[in-house]
């Protein structure tokens, strides 16, 4: 069973400190739905139209376990402490086996 994905940038971000909140809701909800974060802030070498700014990589066992863990009660609860002001690129990929 292929696994899923939790891949995000945020390409504008005026205040990493802004994300306090929503870190110590969206960590525990991660945690408790199985997934595993492979990469949080971490450096990044941008190519082509790549950006360089923050990036959050997440592996769960499974895409439909990745889908219920974001429509998870607590981690909407998280959503809700995202700072105004921040753009993100959130997806919710398939794995390739």
């Amino acid at each position: 069973m292929a696994k899923g994905y939790w891949v995000s940038v945020y390409p504008a971000l005026s205040d990493p400190e802004g994300l306090t909140a929503y870190d110590k809701l969206a960590g525990p909800a991660v945690r408790a739905a199985g997934g595993r974060v492979l990469s949080r802030g971490s450096r990044v070498v941008a190519h082509e139209a790549g950006i360089t700014q923050r990036a959050v990589l997440v592996e769960f066992d499974t895409f439909e376990q990745a889908v219920a863990a974001y429509e998870s009660e607590a981690y909407q609860k998280a959503l809700v402490a995202l700072p105004d002001g921040y753009e993100r690129d959130f997806r919710i990929i398939e794995g390739t086996d």
